[in-house]
């Protein structure tokens, strides 16, 4: 599937890193030049710079081929362009947007040109289903025709892994980790990467279950 998520701060930046790691070919685009620059080598993704409310930077960024957009700014009013600009002007077949003020989910239809509202204080896993239309994702998202599946964990203050290093973690067999989100940005892990609270961590496994992720972790 070809998606283009515009907005690139930390929800954003999390479902491209998701969605590419399904082997989804992602562009992601953000008005603001230094983040774009930020995440440079660390999402395999492309990344464009520029304002996706305009029409001519969603040309560019490939909205007239891209099956999904997906507007995940932190401004009502620049998702609801944006969608209206992917569904009227390039004819997006899905388009989900971010809703960050609940008091303004009425405007969040088709009128606009949203097929999917998504509220920003969802899960990340439970947004991206959402967003791509999946329906076999229960406790894990399965977004690969290879059956492998994206889990997602949070390092709390009482997680036994805080303030070690990853090379501590006995991982179920089967499994990587993919990237490690810290202060919205992700970043590929070594094993001497020291887990610490906040951090969200995102694993590629074909064979363990949500809760022996859990058990690793927590």
């Amino acid at each position: 599937m070809k998606v283009l998520v515009a907005g690139a701060g930390r929800l954003g930046a999390q479902i491209a890193q998701v969605l590419a790691a399904a082997h989804n070919d992602v562009t992601l685009v953000d008005l603001n030049e230094d983040r774009i620059a930020e995440l440079e080598g660390h999402l395999p993704v492309r990344l464009v710079a520029g304002d996706a409310c305009e029409a001519r930077l969603l040309e560019h960024a490939g909205a007239h081929t891209t099956d999904l957009v997906i507007a995940a700014t932190g401004d009502d009013e620049d998702n609801l362009v944006i969608s209206l600009l992917a569904k009227r002007r390039f004819a997006v077949a899905r388009v989900a947007a971010r809703v960050n003020d609940e008091e303004n989910t009425w405007l969040f239809d088709h009128r606009w040109g949203v097929d999917v509202a998504v509220p920003a204080t969802g899960p990340l896993i439970s947004l991206i289903e959402e967003a791509t239309g999946a329906t076999d994702t229960v406790a894990l998202l399965r977004l690969s025709k290879a059956g492998v599946n994206v889990i997602e964990t949070a390092i709390t203050s009482q997680s036994h892994v805080a303030g070690r290093p990853l090379a501590d973690v006995q991982l179920p067999a089967g499994t990587i980790i993919a990237t490690v989100i810290r202060a919205g940005q992700p970043t590929v892990p070594t094993d001497q990467t020291q887990l610490m609270p906040g951090d969200e961590i995102l694993l590629v496994s074909h064979t363990a279950t949500e809760e022996e992720i859990h058990a690793a972790f927590q």
